[in-house]
């Protein structure tokens, strides 16, 4: 369970998958069947600003509380 502050603050939302999509860092709210219900995380000037952001989140998975996981898109 990852939970993670999006990039304009305004939500708190719990993913299962964190993806890049051009500039766009996406998060995977629910999956049912073939539907996916999907949540822009944060957008950046660049794909390898995001795919940047993607690895920086990946290495900071260290906030553990629990089966927990919390982390917070950058502004930029």
């Amino acid at each position: 369970m990852i939970w993670v502050m999006t990039q304009n603050l305004e939500s708190f939302v719990n993913v299962k998958e964190i993806t890049v999509k051009d500039n766009m860092i996406e998060g995977v709210i629910e999956r049912r069947f073939f539907i996916e219900w999907k949540k822009t995380l944060g957008t950046f000037e660049s794909n390898e600003r995001a795919l940047e952001v993607l690895k920086e989140l990946y290495n900071g998975i260290d906030e553990r509380v629990g089966n927990i996981t919390k982390v917070v898109i950058p502004l930029k």
